[in-house]
């Protein structure tokens, strides 16, 4: 293979062996690198060869990857992908590959759905929840002000509505830094070193939440930090970007920092990722199937395969609002 060539998102699923779909899902994740040339999408065989060489040891879910018709955003090409598919169906909002795993054992369980997903960060897939666009969203969303994770968010974003908080997981949140970290970056306000650029996570996403919140309690001004405008929309995306030296840190989760070769993780904060949905809802067959699914023991033994999760409150009811 020539490490410079350019194949169609077609070439690379046959490559891989896999749906074409999946190649746009891995796109649209940040774990396989793309580019557009006019309105078409173009992935470089030398980043199809080091997917290929992260995953090797990174066991793939059967629910995402091969279960027959398993569900992808309802717009082809992800990296156009910006309108809320409006569905009477059931959508599951939130970017964590535990979510797409979830909607695979819904789509197998009696009492479950084929169940849609919306890749949008925590901000937006509550905001979406309120409108009823979506019937489930995942949230990281930490309120400096309290210290608590989501449940000042959801009473916020979801003014009137009951809803009923399920914890996920909890996962660590840090910094990505280059191996050895070569500029002694050690916390928060190292940002506003003058030597220190960063790569940013887009608005709404509970990282970008989790830092603006962190740099309001201490003062630090966002525009005296060096790369903060810049944003990239996945945890491997940002860590791709400070191994290849793009960036001298970014944020993001230590499951992802293990999948990249070239850069180490620094821990700053434990958060809680937590599943928000209608108390309205709640009783209908296939929510409940979503709390037996959590809680179920097949669900946490693929969980655990993967790792980077703490599972121990996985499915329990963690707040009503």
């Amino acid at each position: 293979m020539v490490d410079n060539s350019a194949l169609t998102p077609q070439e690379v699923a046959d490559i891989l062996k896999i749906a074409k779909n999946t190649v746009y899902e891995l796109i649209k994740r940040g774990e396989l690198n793309a580019y557009r040339v006019g309105k078409k999408v173009r992935v470089d065989s030398k980043d199809v060869e080091e997917y290929k060489n992260r995953t090797k040891s990174f066991r793939s879910s059967p629910s995402l990857l091969e279960t027959p018709g398993a569900p992808f955003p309802a717009k082809a090409n992800p990296l156009l992908y910006e309108e809320i598919p409006r569905s009477s169906g059931f959508v599951i909002c939130g970017q964590d590959i535990m979510l797409d795993i979830l909607s695979g054992y819904l789509q197998m369980h009696p009492d479950g759905v084929q169940a849609l997903r919306l890749y949008v960060g925590s901000y937006n897939g509550l905001y979406n929840l309120y409108q009823g666009n979506v019937q489930m969203a995942a949230s990281h969303l930490w309120d400096g002000d309290s210290g608590q994770y989501n449940t000042p968010f959801v009473r916020r974003l979801l003014p009137g509505v009951p809803a009923v908080i399920i914890h996920l997981a909890c996962r660590m949140q840090g910094f990505y830094v280059p191996k050895g970290n070569p500029k002694d970056i050690k916390g928060w306000e190292d940002l506003k070193r003058n030597d220190i650029t960063m790569i940013n996570r887009e608005k709404g996403s509970g990282t970008r939440v989790l830092l603006d919140e962190h740099l309001r309690k201490l003062g630090i001004l966002p525009k005296n930090i060096k790369g903060y405008e810049r944003e990239s929309t996945s945890h491997l995306a940002i860590a791709s970007t400070v191994a290849r030296g793009g960036a001298d840190v970014g944020m993001g989760n230590e499951k992802s920092a293990l999948q990249v070769k070239g850069i180490d993780f620094i821990p700053l904060q434990v958060e809680r990722y937590e599943l928000v949905m209608r108390k309205e809802d709640i009783e209908k067959p296939p929510f409940q199937a979503v709390i037996e699914i959590l809680r179920s023991r097949e669900f946490r033994m693929e969980m655990e395969g993967i790792g980077g999760y703490d599972l121990k409150e996985t499915g329990k009811i963690v707040a009503e609002t």
